[in-house]
């Protein structure tokens, strides 16, 4: 990723003839000076693009559970170097990787397999930061420039 105040993790993962097995969250491994609070879990079919939306005071802990997506994060700070700049990773169950996103950078993916299953943990004092406190931008905004595996995507109208 560009951006340094992205962290990405990678847990150990143990196999063995039943499957797999791996941590996706532990206090004093990652960011443990936050205090996670919520977790959601969107499940998605292919071709879905799941619009970029942020806020101004939650961090995301994500990863893709099941499934493979094309994952994009936009700097949304208006007084950064690299506002509006934007970066992509594609998370898959294979690689297992997890984002740590702060506040003011927006996010989306998607969905590149048949079906996907997505997890956010959020941190954030006070009341949940829900959609009248979130910002979204443009999946195709010309200033933003995002380079999506597709033209066509199916999407919510809040994303179109």
């Amino acid at each position: 990723m560009k951006f340094s105040e992205i962290q990405i993790y990678k847990p150990e993962v143990f196999t063995d003839f039943r499957g797999d097995l791996w941590t996706t969250w532990k206090q004093d491994a990652f960011a443990p000076q936050l205090a996670f609070n919520h977790d959601k879990v969107s499940t998605s079919r292919k071709n879905v693009l799941r619009g970029i939306h942020g806020d101004t005071k939650s961090w995301k802990l994500v990863s893709c559970l099941y499934g493979e997506i094309y994952f994009v994060v936009v700097d949304n700070r208006i007084n950064s170097k690299t506002y509006l700049d934007w970066d992509w990773v594609i998370l898959n169950d294979r690689t297992r990787e997890l984002l740590l996103l702060p506040p003011h950078f927006g996010n989306g993916f998607f969905v590149l397999s048949e079906y996907s299953v997505f997890s956010y943990k959020w941190a954030y004092s006070g009341a949940y930061p829900d959609v009248e406190d979130q910002f979204t931008l443009k999946w195709d905004d010309p200033k933003i420039g995002i380079h999506w595996p597709t033209q066509s995507p199916i999407l919510q109208q809040r994303d179109a």
